[in-house]
């Protein structure tokens, strides 16, 4: 049983994660969604939620089968979330955001390639991209969940981006993190395309990454 506690905590740091995510410019309007894993349900951002209009209260309590009581619907990527809960049980929080930049990539259907270390904050040498599915179905929900398998983030193709992490507030860093990312790979194709960092050097990436912080990979 989940403690009523922990639910008001959850819900309120959703909302707080919510808004921050508009405020950096990771959503726009009714775009993305966010949720917590909550027993065996989750705790979802509802559908036509904004930064405005999102509420502790608001927030939907859903099955991983997509039940839920109540007027308000929860996301129409319900199914992506409840997917990626179901294929990695360590997983505590999933953020999918449309950002400038994870968006530009993903329309040309093209991975973030292992041009910076910091790719590799991710969990391996690139952060693939997923092909085009349409929004709320199953099969963008299975596609996401199977790129997710060993890595934290992935791009969604024509679409955007989705990350699971620990916590929310770790997962809406880790969505920051590869819009920046995005943006700075970007960025260096406008002087030339990057050389990606050679297998030795993801190895000794990789031995350096588990003696330090951000080290740990989902």
């Amino acid at each position: 049983m989940v403690d009523v506690a922990d639910e008001e905590t959850l819900r309120e740091q959703l909302v707080e994660q919510y808004i921050h995510v508009e405020r950096i410019g990771l959503n726009e309007l009714a775009s993305g969604n966010l949720s917590v894993r909550f027993g065996d349900n989750m705790l979802i951002s509802p559908s036509g939620a904004t930064a405005d209009n999102i509420a502790p209260d608001t927030i939907v309590e859903c099955s991983l089968e997509g039940e839920w009581e109540g007027d308000r619907k929860p996301s129409s990527e319900w199914r992506m979330h409840a997917a990626i809960y179901q294929k990695n049980e360590k997983t505590q929080a999933v953020v999918h955001t449309h950002s400038d930049y994870c968006v530009a990539m993903a329309s040309n259907l093209k991975p973030l390639p292992g041009f910076h270390y910091l790719v590799g904050s991710f969990g391996g040498t690139d952060v693939p991209c997923v092909p085009y599915s349409t929004f709320g179905t199953q099969s963008l929900g299975d596609d996401a969940a199977e790129a997710l398998t060993d890595r934290s983030a992935c791009l969604l193709g024509k679409h955007g981006m989705i990350a699971r992490g620990r916590n929310i507030k770790s997962t809406v860093d880790l969505a920051h993190r590869l819009e920046i990312m995005c943006r700075q790979y970007v960025l260096a194709c406008r002087v030339g395309e990057p050389e990606p960092l050679t297998d030795e050097e993801w190895a000794e990436f990789f031995d350096r990454a588990q003696k330090v912080a951000y080290g740990k990979f989902i």
